[in-house]
C-alpha cells in the first residue's frame, strides 16, 4: 500500500468550517470554526465569507448547535457541561458580542419553535419542575422574560406550534409503546387547554409516523404516515375540513427529509435515501433550481439553509472521497458560488471511494450497506465491521472520517444497515425487535461472510468496532463470535441490558415502553431472562480476544458503569483489555485532544491485532482529559 498516511489531526481535528448558515435577511453568513482550537461561532458578510470574526469565546468542548433569530442581530446556541446533555440556552448579540444564558444548570432545555412573527422570542422547554417532561415557555431574549405556555402535566413528549406561537398539537406515548396526538383547544385561562384526540399511532408505526409541521397560515399540517403502509407516505391535512391528500410515497426506502418554502411553509420537495439520497420536487421552480445546481455539483446535494425571501441558499456538496463543499446559490441569477470546504486539508490526500452494496442475510432480508476499501490494494485485506449506534438510525453514503481513517490504514470497512435500522420501512425495523444479540448480530456475521466470499476480507483478520449500540455489538461479538473476530473496539457501549434500562435519563421516560418492547421487558420473568442472556457481561468467560473500551465520564445515555463493570469482570479473569475514560466527555468524544488520544490508541490496537498501518503517537496524552490512572498506564505502554 503506497498511499500517503493521513494524519489523525486532519481526520479528527475540528472541521475548519461547519454548520454554515445565513441570517434571515441574507446579509450575514455564519459558521463554526476554530478559535484557539475550540469550535466557536464566526460571522462574516455574505460577500466576503472568509473575512469573519468570532462572536463567542467558548474554551471547553466547543459549540455545535446554533441558529439565527429573525431580527438578524442575535444567534441562539445550546451548550452543555462536558457532555452531560443538560443543554443551556445562550443568545449572543452579533454586534456587541454580549452573551446571555437564559436557562439554569443541570436542566435539559429544548427549543421547540422559532417564528419570524416574533423576531426576539422563541419557544422553549424546561424540565426543571419534572425531570421527565418539559414545560413550555415563551422566552424573550432581550428581557429574559419567560411566559408559561403549557405546564406539561399530561406527559406530552412532542409539540406542534404555529407561527403565532399558538400550541396546536401535542403527542404523548400510550400503553404498549404507541403514541397519540391531540389537538390543543385553548381554554379561558392562559396556558390551559382542552384536548381533542387527533391521531392514534400503534407501536409498530411510531418510528415511521410523525407530524412535521404547519404552513405559515396554520391551515395545513404535513406528516409522514406509515399506517396502512410499510414505507411511509408524505401527507398534507387540511385542518378545517380534515381532508387528507397523499403527496408522495417512498420507493425502496422511506421519505426522509423535506424542503419547505421559508416564508409559507409549503412543502416543495422530499428526499428518499436507499443507497444514495435523491430529491424529488413537488414544485417546478424548485426542480429547475436543483437541476441547475446538479449540473455543477457531483455529490449528494443538501440545501441546508434558505433566506426568508428565498433568494439565497446554502448548499452542501456531500462527497464520499473529499471534503464537504459549501456553496452560496443566488436564485434570481441561478448562480452557484463556492464558499469553502469543511476540511480543506483533506484535498492534500487521496481518499477512498464508498460503494453502496446490498447484502442478503441468511433469511433473505436485503441489507443496504456501504463498503470502503483501501486504495491500490488487491486481494483479501483485513476487515473492520463498523457498526452504527441507535440502533434506530442508519448509515449513509458520503464522507465518513472513521471509514476514511481505517481504509487509509489498510482495512476494508463494511457499514451494515442491519435489521432495526431506520429508513427502510417499518417491517425492516420490526425484524430487529427483541433481536439485540440475536438476528441483528447474525446480520453482521452474514456481512462478514459476504466480504470473505467476495474476496474482499481476510477471514483471519476481522474486527468489530462501534459506538453506543455499536459498542454493545462489539462486546457481544467478543463474547459470542471469537471464531469470526480477532479483536473488538467498544465506544460508550452497553455491557448490561438490565442496568442500561435502569439508568435511562429521566427525560427519556416517555420512550421507556418503546425500549422495553425493543430490547426486553424487565417487568416480566421472560423479559428479565432475555436481558440477562443477551447482556455481554453474562458471557465474559467466553471472551478470547483483546478489547479496547472507551467511555465518557459524563455520558447520560449509556452510563460509565456500563464500561466499568465489564472492565472489572475482564480484569478479574486476567483477560486482555485496554480502558480509556475521558473525564469531560459524554456519549461520544467532542474535544479534538481526546479524539487524537483515542484514535491513536485505536489504530495501534488494530495494527497490533490485524497488521494495518499506524501513525506513531508522540504527546497525545498530554492534553487529553483521561482519568489519571489510565493516562499513566497508557503513556507507559504506547508513547
Amino acid at each position: 500500500m503506497n498511499t500517503q498516511l493521513i494524519p489523525r489531526e486532519v481526520l479528527f481535528g475540528n472541521p475548519e468550517k461547519a454548520a454554515v448558515k445565513l441570517s434571515a435577511d441574507g446579509m450575514s453568513l455564519s459558521y463554526l470554526a476554530n478559535l484557539n482550537g475550540v469550535l466557536n461561532i464566526f460571522i462574516a458578510n455574505r460577500e466576503t465569507p472568509n473575512e469573519s470574526k468570532p462572536i463567542t469565546k467558548d474554551t471547553s468542548r466547543g459549540i455545535r448547535r446554533y441558529f439565527w433569530l429573525y431580527d438578524n442581530q442575535h444567534i441562539v446556541y445550546l451548550k452543555d457541561d462536558g457532555g452531560d446533555e443538560n443543554w443551556r440556552i445562550h443568545a449572543v448579540n452579533i454586534s456587541t458580542k454580549e452573551d446571555k444564558i437564559f436557562t439554569p444548570e443541570k436542566v435539559n432545555a429544548r427549543i421547540y419553535h422559532v417564528s419570524d412573527n416574533f423576531p426576539e422570542e422563541i419557544l422553549i422547554g424546561l424540565n426543571d419542575r419534572d425531570p421527565a417532561y418539559h414545560d413550555v415557555y415563551r422566552l424573550n431574549i432581550l428581557t429574559g422574560e419567560k411566559t408559561l405556555i403549557l405546564q406539561n402535566d399530561r406527559h406530552f413528549s412532542d409539540f406542534i406550534f404555529d407561527d403565532d406561537y399558538k400550541l396546536r398539537f401535542a403527542t404523548s406515548t400510550t400503553e404498549g409503546g404507541g403514541a397519540e396526538s391531540f389537538k390543543a383547544i385553548p381554554a379561558d385561562e392562559p396556558s390551559k387547554y382542552t384536548w381533542e384526540s387527533f391521531m392514534k399511532i400503534v407501536f409498530e408505526d411510531v418510528y415511521t409516523t410523525q407530524l412535521l409541521g404547519l404552513t405559515k397560515d396554520g391551515n395545513t399540517l404535513y406528516m409522514l404516515d406509515s399506517r396502512e403502509h410499510d414505507l411511509n407516505v408524505l401527507k398534507e391535512i387540511k385542518i378545517d375540513s380534515k381532508t387528507e391528500k397523499v403527496l408522495a410515497e417512498g420507493k425502496k426506502a422511506e421519505i426522509g427529509s423535506i424542503m419547505a418554502d421559508p416564508s409559507t411553509g409549503v412543502v416543495q420537495a422530499y428526499s428518499v435515501n436507499y443507497l444514495h439520497s435523491e430529491w424529488t420536487c413537488l414544485d417546478k421552480e424548485i426542480e429547475c433550481h436543483l437541476n441547475t445546481i446538479k449540473q455543477t455539483l457531483k455529490g449528494d446535494i443538501n440545501v441546508t439553509n434558505r433566506t426568508l425571501d428565498d433568494q439565497f441558499w446554502i448548499v452542501a456538496d456531500m462527497k464520499d472521497d473529499g471534503p464537504i463543499g459549501y456553496y452560496l446559490y443566488q436564485k434570481d441569477k441561478k448562480e452557484l458560488k463556492f464558499l469553502f470546504n469543511h476540511r480543506e486539508d483533506l484535498k492534500k490526500y487521496q481518499l477512498a471511494k464508498m460503494e453502496g452494496v446490498v447484502i442478503k442475510a441468511r433469511d433473505g432480508l436485503e441489507l443496504p450497506s456501504y463498503l470502503t476499501k483501501p486504495i491500490n490494494v488487491e486481494g483479501p485485506v483485513p476487515l473492520i465491521i463498523l457498526v452504527h449506534g441507535g440502533p434506530q438510525v442508519r448509515d449513509e453514503w458520503g464522507y465518513d472520517s472513521e471509514a476514511q481513517w481505517l481504509a487509509n490504514r489498510g482495512y476494508a470497512v463494511l457499514q451494515v444497515n442491519y435489521r432495526a435500522s431506520t429508513g427502510f420501512g417499518k417491517s425492516f425495523i420490526a425484524k430487529g425487535r427483541l433481536e439485540w444479540g440475536g438476528k441483528m448480530h447474525e446480520d453482521l456475521l452474514d456481512a462478514v461472510s459476504w466480504a470473505i466470499k467476495e474476496g474482499i476480507a481476510d477471514p483471519a483478520k476481522v474486527a468489530i468496532y462501534g459506538g453506543s449500540y455499536g459498542g454493545y455489538a462489539a462486546l457481544w461479538g467478543a463474547t459470542q463470535s471469537g471464531d469470526v473476530f480477532k479483536c473488538a473496539v467498544d465506544i460508550v457501549g452497553v455491557s448490561n441490558l438490565h442496568t442500561m434500562l435502569e439508568t435511562i435519563p429521566p427525560y427519556w421516560d416517555a420512550f421507556r415502553e418503546m425500549e422495553y418492547r425493543e430490547v426486553g421487558d424487565p417487568r416480566t420473568e421472560e423479559g428479565r431472562k432475555l436481558l440477562t442472556e443477551r447482556s455481554p457481561i453474562t458471557h465474559v468467560s467466553k471472551i478470547k480476544m483483546p478489547i479496547l473500551i472507551a467511555h465518557g465520564e459524563k455520558d447520560p445515555r449509556v452510563k460509565q458503569a456500563e464500561s466499568e463493570q465489564i472492565v472489572a469482570a475482564m480484569k478479574a479473569k486476567n483477560l486482555g483489555c485496554i480502558y480509556m475514560l475521558f473525564m469531560d466527555e459524554g456519549h461520544g468524544f467532542a474535544r479534538p485532544e481526546n479524539n487524537f488520544a483515542f484514535y491513536g490508541i485505536a489504530e495501534r490496537f488494530l495494527a497490533d491485532n490485524l497488521g494495518g498501518r499506524f501513525e506513531v503517537m508522540t504527546n497525545e496524552f498530554a492534553k487529553a482529559t483521561l482519568a489519571p490512572e489510565h493516562k499513566t498506564e497508557l503513556t507507559a505502554r504506547f508513547e
